[in-house]
């Protein structure tokens, strides 16, 4: 576990399950996610089950952000295309509800998890895809180092509207 003095990082557990389930199949969060479809439980409880798996094996790995008065479930974190010969990775993070969120709570969870990929698996770069209109999510990750270095015209499709996104990356110094 990965403590802070606002959260926690811990590994998924099965009794994640249920909430995993809700926030996967929320459409309103699947145009940053990049899902088409909803997730069935048996597909989220075999995620659960090859999470424990080594993630240069999986190339991917999510962690849930706890709080640590209440120990309630708050969001995820992931790693995903992780690319150990270029020790780069892209990263995302959910907070679940309006109510945890501009809290700093995902600052700290984001600060933790970049202190743990970059020790412990020697990360050199993360990046991350943030909608140009999303000022909250760029203001996150600009806060915890990440710089703006690239733009994707008509990268996402809202409904009919083209959208662009920003390419943001952290490289560590070495």
């Amino acid at each position: 576990m990965l403590n802070g003095n606002l959260v926690s990082l811990r590994a998924l557990e099965p009794a994640d399950l249920e909430l995993l389930y809700k926030w996967e199949n929320d459409s309103s969060v699947w145009l940053v996610s990049g899902t088409k479809a909803p997730y069935s439980e048996f597909v989220l409880e075999e995620f659960i089950n090859t999470s424990k798996q080594d993630i240069y094996t999986t190339k991917q790995m999510r962690l849930v952000i706890t709080l640590n008065e209440t120990v309630e479930t708050i969001g995820f974190i992931d790693l995903f295309e992780f690319d150990p010969q270029h020790l780069r990775a892209g990263l995302g993070i959910l907070i679940g509800k309006n109510e945890w969120r501009g809290k700093g709570f995902g600052t700290e969870a984001l600060n933790l998890f970049i202190q743990y990929v970059t020790k412990h698996l020697n990360m050199h770069q993360l990046y991350c895809h943030v909608q140009k209109t999303n000022t909250k999510s760029i203001n996150l990750f600009k806060k915890a180092g990440f710089n703006i270095s690239g733009e994707l015209n008509d990268w996402i499709l809202d409904g009919k509207k083209w959208e662009n996104v920003y390419i943001l990356q952290r490289i560590s110094a070495d």
